[in-house]
């Protein structure tokens, strides 16, 4: 059985500039391109033009980073289903995500509770819920959201941190598979 071969990314990242480097990735974590420089400061090599490798490596730049620049990354994001979406002001990653998983079906209820937790969410722990919602619809997230408001701050900041890991990895792999069609 052959094997199938690696998705890679276009332009491969360990060809890259600094500057071009920002240019193509300096957005997968939102508004952080600082996230994206650190990893080319780290140096780039082949294995890092796929997906999941550049993942890892900007995933260890983000748990590397201290707890302010991390905070700044949770913040970074969009409310779930919040105003920015009814306004269609969302970056247009966030804005598929958002519609892959049904919050742009959301009826007026569950706009008015997601609203609800996100304003809850945010008083406990200073910063928006963030959930890689791919895979999800509207009642898991809906369902994550109030047993992860039980959480403690340290706690909840971690799992923030691991999904907007995952976030940036399933976006890397979207950019890997449009760029083999």
């Amino acid at each position: 059985m052959p094997t199938a071969t690696p998705l890679t990314l276009s332009p491969a990242p360990s060809q890259c500039s600094l500057e071009d480097f920002v240019s193509h990735y300096g957005d997968v974590y939102e508004h952080s391109p600082w996230v994206a420089e650190a990893a080319w400061q780290q140096g780039l090599r082949p294995e890092h033009d796929t997906p999941d490798a550049l993942a890892e490596l900007m995933g260890l730049m983000l748990r590397q980073a201290t707890p302010e620049q991390q905070i700044a990354v949770i913040r970074a994001h969009p409310d779930l289903a919040g105003k920015a979406a009814l306004a269609g002001e969302l970056t247009h990653d966030s804005t598929s995500e958002q519609a892959g998983a049904g919050l742009d079906q959301c009826s007026p209820e569950e706009f008015a509770r997601f609203e609800q937790l996100n304003a809850a969410y945010k008083e406990k722990f200073g910063f928006p819920f963030v959930i890689a919602v791919k895979g999800l619809n509207r009642y898991d997230i809906l369902a994550a959201f109030e047993e992860r408001l039980e959480n403690g701050l340290a706690q909840e900041r971690e799992t923030a941190i691991q999904q907007i890991i995952r976030i940036a990895r399933f976006r890397l792999r979207a950019r890997a598979d449009e760029a083999s069609r």
